[in-house]
């Protein structure tokens, strides 16, 4: 007896929406996560690190490396990972401050 595939066509209507970004407005793929759609949009920098001002971005996009951390819809530390992208979020950074030596 054959199982519910996993897997479903994603339709055009529903392809792209828009969120906030770091203040401005972005058009991002839908269904997926937050991670996946601004990683898709050419988004290449999430946060800086709190010591060096580092810049990083997500590297294993399952919630393991904390690398993707942002400030979503006002909550900090979210995880894009593992948050679906919805329309009209806003997302920014999360910036690192340099320490005085």
């Amino acid at each position: 007896m054959p199982t519910e595939s996993l897997f479903r066509p994603i339709s055009v209507a529903d392809a792209f929406i828009e969120v906030e970004f770091d203040g401005r407005p972005l058009k991002v793929p839908g269904q997926c996560s937050v991670a996946a759609a601004l990683l898709a949009a050419g988004v290449t920098r999430f946060r800086s690190t709190p010591v060096s001002a580092a810049p990083r971005a997500p590297y294993c996009m399952m919630g393991v490396c904390f690398e993707c951390l942002l400030e979503i819809d006002g909550i900090a530390n979210a995880q894009a990972c593992l948050v679906t992208v919805q329309p009209g979020m806003k997302i920014r950074p999360q910036e690192g401050a340099r320490r005085a030596s």
